[in-house]
């Protein structure tokens, strides 16, 4: 699964697996993909180094990533404590009601939250890159889009690549026209934020689009045949996600969260901004459902959503609180129905790519050539 992308990046198979785990990072780019780290929980720049010290210690060598959330353009003087102030008092009850209606437990005197979203402020995600760049890290990937002009010439320096998700060709120009190296395409279908346009639309438009800029693409990707047909459409590689989170490397914080993503079905997710303010593919949980309901005040933008439900989303996680109990997945959920190693997973899409391709040339008549 090797194309020009791939090897300039010095990998075996097109594959780019996003991940918050350091070991399934890791453990991707041992398996011959392209491990990328993701960025937004480390508020702290001592975490960050921590893991990336962990990572280059269990790479074996291989080139590997770092995802940060940051917006191209620049605000000053922000703080959380502003960012706090914002929050409407009417939405804070809401959570607290919604939380006591479940019987959801406070979290211990003096613990704090281990879901807090401040990695979605600008500031957080140059501290995470001032770290990241004494590393050798290979590519720089923002979930936001186009990073500010200044960060994309810092990574160009380092001589690093510098990628941008999209979810329409028009915000793939825009990227092109801001210096970036690498546009992934995600489509609908994918886990945490996405957009309107499905994959099997989106990729050869912005394939297209931002010729002869490489491509990603992303959304519902699971199997080595939807990275044959990727590559089919243009792409010159695949940005999973979703299909890691039931590895055994990964570090889900929930035993009950690991089996309601293995029993869910592809229509069991939603697109919901009770996460983090933004249209995030989710599980559909009966959380998501009442920030999603009429009757509820509606979600706050970014990143107040995030900072509002930080506190409630670490209690149901510690707590395991079932019928709210959930997490970013793209609708491949409903092809992870069991737990295997991140190895596994490569040797999977293998086989599948193979037989694609051999399908693909019998079709065209040039089997055995």
């Amino acid at each position: 699964m090797q194309t020009e992308l791939s090897k300039t990046l010095g990998v075996e198979h097109a594959v780019f697996g996003f991940t918050p785990f350091p070991a399934v990072a890791a453990a991707i780019s041992r398996a011959g993909g392209f491990g990328v780290l993701g960025a937004v929980r480390y508020t702290a720049p001592d975490e960050l180094k921590r893991d990336l010290d962990w990572i280059e210690a269990h790479v074996d060598g291989k080139p590997y990533g770092l995802d940060v959330v940051m917006p191209a353009k620049k605000v000053e003087g922000v703080t959380e404590a502003d960012v706090e102030a914002m929050i409407p008092e009417g939405h804070r009850q809401f959570v607290k009601d919604t939380l006591a209606k479940y019987g959801v437990p406070e979290l211990a005197e003096g613990e704090a939250s281990g879901w807090r979203i401040t990695g979605w402020m600008e500031q957080v995600a140059r501290n995470q890159l001032d770290v990241a760049f004494d590393y050798p890290i290979r590519l720089l990937a923002n979930a936001l889009g186009s990073p500010p002009a200044d960060v994309v010439a810092r990574a160009h320096e380092r001589n690093v690549l510098v990628a941008a998700l999209a979810g329409s060709a028009r915000h793939a120009v825009k990227h092109q026209e801001g210096g970036i190296d690498i546009v992934v395409a995600q489509g609908y279908e994918a886990g945490g934020h996405t957009g309107d346009i499905a994959s099997m639309v989106l990729t050869p438009e912005v394939v297209d689009a931002v010729d002869p800029l490489p491509v990603l693409a992303a959304g519902g990707i699971g199997s080595g045949q939807q990275v044959a047909a990727a590559l089919a459409l243009g792409a010159q590689g695949v940005w999973l996600g979703s299909i890691w989170l039931t590895t055994t490397e990964a570090e889900l914080p929930s035993p009950k969260l690991i089996e309601k993503l293995l029993a869910a079905g592809s229509g069991d997710t939603v697109r919901s901004r009770a996460l983090t303010g933004k249209p995030a593919r989710q599980l559909r949980t009966e959380w998501t459902d009442a920030w999603d309901s009429a009757d509820g005040p509606g979600t706050l933008p970014m990143p107040l959503q995030g900072l509002l439900v930080a506190d409630a989303v670490s209690r149901i996680q510690k707590y395991e609180v079932e019928p709210l109990l959930g997490t970013p997945v793209g609708q491949i959920v409903g092809r992870m129905t069991s737990e295997r190693s991140v190895q596994a997973v490569f040797d999977d899409l293998t086989r599948g790519f193979e037989k694609a391709v051999d399908r693909i040339n019998r079709i065209a008549g040039r089997s055995g050539q």
